[in-house]
């Protein structure tokens, strides 16, 4: 189906920004993409929650662009460490530094499994001040693969 990937993002905000009291700032184009809304919000939505759990404070609005295929969150959060980004989205991962907070290990494992159900990527890296970035990306219909 073809949809606006910046009305999920839009969707995934507003139930988010309601669970957990943030602000949630989404920016996007209006790129049409293909792909099962209820599997792309959910993957959103687990960026989101995820950006929120790391960042507890909430002083900033978290902020997700859309930018046509792509999907960035970006958090508040104290950064990724360098040795754990090649390994946030494997099944049950959870980082010496998460394993206090709440969670499975398995939000970012369902983003890497929509992402590539849509013939997408996934990824992750520190912003500089120590906050992240992580995304994913899927087909986009004009691409021809």
């Amino acid at each position: 189906m073809d949809l606006l990937l910046g009305d999920v993002a839009d969707r995934a905000a507003a139930l988010v920004g309601r669970r957990t009291g943030r602000e949630i700032v989404v920016r996007a184009d209006s790129g049409v993409i293909r792909g099962r809304p209820a599997a792309l919000q959910r993957a959103v939505s687990n960026l989101l929650e995820n950006a929120a759990k790391f960042d507890p404070r909430g002083d900033a609005p978290i902020e997700s662009v859309i930018s046509g295929p792509r999907v960035e969150v970006r958090d508040r959060g104290p950064g990724i460490p360098v040795p754990d980004l090649p390994r946030i989205f494997d099944r049950f991962y959870r980082a010496p530094t998460a394993r206090s907070l709440p969670g499975s290990g398995l939000g970012l494992a369902i983003v890497w499994e929509v992402a590539h159900a849509h013939g997408g990527e996934i990824f992750a890296h520190n912003r500089s001040g120590g906050c992240a970035v992580i995304g994913f990306t899927v087909h986009h219909p004009d691409s021809g693969g």
